[in-house]
């Protein structure tokens, strides 16, 4: 179950008779405590970004790749609307991201066949970090679900390197993807009618949203949530990061962190994390920082 399928029958077989007298929040709530367990890497990490940048993350995903020996793939697929002329991918080691300093390549096609090809990945193999770039996430499950690259990138993972990405290259490294409708491309669609919404999974059985302060989608995880209560849900603000290894992410800040458990709290489906707070991925409870103890 790559994100998490609803486990109905330990359900069923506990409440048969008794379910019209659950409330619809108490229902997810008990939903939630038989779902599947969410995991990230267990060697490798994973740094994800709400978007429109964070300039300590490039610094840090280059020293946990390495530092002055690290290798860099920068993937801007997600950005690219149209075909680029010869060179013109060369740019994307120095912006968005700058990785200039460091041995980069940039890696983009819209071809699955090249995507899938062991020339394509040759550059992935040896590694130590990816960056993928911000746009579409969509155009990142066109272009290298269940191909090599897609293998590759877990490989890397597997050999201890770090995978980083910001909006749409946050929300590509969930398992359940999200603002993914392609035909119209409209990313206000949180639950995409035609068939976007498997992303690469490196963390399990979640759904990552990002930008969410500044674009004012406090309440968008909702509906996925309503929709597959077995799954995680995390909200990024923008610019705002958090570091993902096993099974416990930390905060980075400098903003806030939304986690969608499954529960009520206070009226909403989530509550906030902060700079230094700690999160269990399989077991959904969060360390808060001594210095956050009264936010």
């Amino acid at each position: 179950m790559k994100h998490g399928a609803l486990r109905a029958q330990p359900i069923r077989g506990r409440f048969t008779g008794k379910l019209r007298l659950i409330s619809t929040a108490a229902l997810f709530a008990t939903i939630a405590l038989w779902a599947d367990p969410s995991h990230g890497p267990k060697n490798g990490y994973l740094i994800i970004n709400g978007g429109a940048g964070n300039t300590e993350d490039v610094p840090r995903l280059i020293q946990m790749a390495g530092g002055p020996n690290a290798r860099i793939v920068v993937i801007p697929t997600a950005s690219i609307a149209q075909p680029l002329a010869p060179g013109a991918l060369d740019h994307f080691c120095a912006s968005p991201a700058n990785f200039s300093a460091t041995h980069c390549t940039v890696l983009h096609t819209t071809d699955r066949s090249v995507a899938d090809s062991e020339a394509f990945v040759k550059p992935l193999q040896d590694a130590t970090g990816v960056w993928i770039v911000g746009g579409r996430q969509w155009r990142l499950a066109d272009a290298y679900l269940n191909t090599r690259t897609e293998k590759e990138l877990f490989n890397l993972l597997d050999r201890g390197g770090v995978i980083g990405g910001g909006s749409a290259g946050a929300t590509i490294q969930g398992s359940f993807l999200i603002r993914g409708q392609a035909h119209p491309d409209d990313n206000r669609v949180m639950i995409a009618p035609d068939g976007h919404t498997v992303g690469f999974g490196f963390v399990t059985n979640v759904a990552i949203d990002q930008h969410v302060d500044a674009r004012e989608r406090e309440n968008d995880l909702a509906v996925v949530i309503k929709a597959h209560p077995e799954l995680l849900g995390i909200g990024l603000d923008q610019g705002t990061s958090i570091t993902v290894h096993g099974d416990e992410f930390v905060v980075n800040g400098p903003h806030r962190v939304a986690v969608w458990d499954g529960k009520d709290h206070g009226g909403k489906g989530y509550y906030y994390l902060h700079t230094g707070d700690r999160f269990d991925l399989a077991t959904r409870v969060a360390t808060i920082a001594p210095d956050n103890a009264a936010k």
